[in-house]
């Protein structure tokens, strides 16, 4: 399979070392994919990342993933895409509001559609990622006892904003 991805801030060469050919242009990316997973942080950046002209651009046959944040796609575009057959369909763990419910909810009509799997935000929960969270949250617990900096990992820059106390992996 070709594994294609976009990110304007991973390397080319970091991308190619994970066997994914960087895509510099989103709308390119989106244009020529089966799948589309969606795997980012939400910000003002990415909030509505994914509109009615994204997904206009995906193949009527292509499939969308998203287990990262509800907001990073409109939702409502979304919904309006997969009725009328925009794309092929849409797999879901995530959503701007939640709880997803099947009633009263802006997205409740996701229900009824065939062509939609819905998951109740809990795709990550996996032996492996239990584990590795429990050693990570363990560790930084040690670091702050002993009265070290404590590592951060994520990229996020809400986290990244930090000053004090703190040292980042890169």
């Amino acid at each position: 399979m070709r594994m294609i991805g976009f990110d304007p801030h991973v390397s080319a060469e970091a991308m190619r070392a994970g066997g994914i050919e960087k895509i510099a242009d989103l709308h390119a990316l989106l244009a020529a994919s089966d799948i589309v997973s969606i795997h980012a942080v939400l910000n003002d950046a990415t909030r509505h990342l994914i509109g009615g002209l994204e997904l206009g651009l995906m193949k009527p046959s292509a499939f969308l993933i998203n287990v990262s944040r509800g907001a990073i796609v409109d939702e409502a575009a979304l919904v309006v895409a997969l009725r009328e057959n925009v794309i092929a369909g849409a797999a879901l763990d995530v959503y701007s509001r939640e709880p997803l419910a099947h009633a009263g909810h802006p997205m409740s009509a996701l229900y009824a559609m065939d062509n939609v799997i819905l998951f109740p935000h809990l795709t990550f929960y996996t032996e492996e990622a239990m584990r590795r969270l429990t050693e990570d949250t363990l560790a930084r617990c040690l670091e702050i006892l002993e009265g070290r900096p404590v590592l951060v990992k994520s990229h996020d820059p809400r986290l990244r904003a930090q000053r004090q106390g703190v040292v980042f992996s890169s």
